[in-house]
């Protein structure tokens, strides 16, 4: 009887983005996810880094940066944004 038991394999695997927090400082929606304007988290809605280290959703950030009337800051530290190269 114990012959006839076959072991079962069943792989589990997962992904996160490498930010350090684990949150959009703009929309504060987890980055597992995707920001609000987004259905499915993935490609289509990726996470931009500024030179200041500090993440948010591509979406989130192209608004804040459009929205303000003079140069651009980052939402967290208020540095002068630039996206990271």
């Amino acid at each position: 009887f114990l012959n006839d038991l076959k072991p079962e394999w069943h792989a589990v695997g997962s992904w996160t983005w490498g930010a350090q927090d684990e949150t959009c400082g703009i929309c504060r929606m987890a980055f597992d996810g995707c920001c609000p304007d987004c259905k499915l988290p993935g490609d289509d809605c990726p996470l931009i880094w500024g030179a200041c280290n500090h993440a948010f959703h591509l979406h989130c950030i192209l608004k804040w940066v459009n929205s303000q009337t003079s140069q651009a800051h980052c939402p967290m530290c208020r540095r002068e944004w630039q996206f990271k190269e």
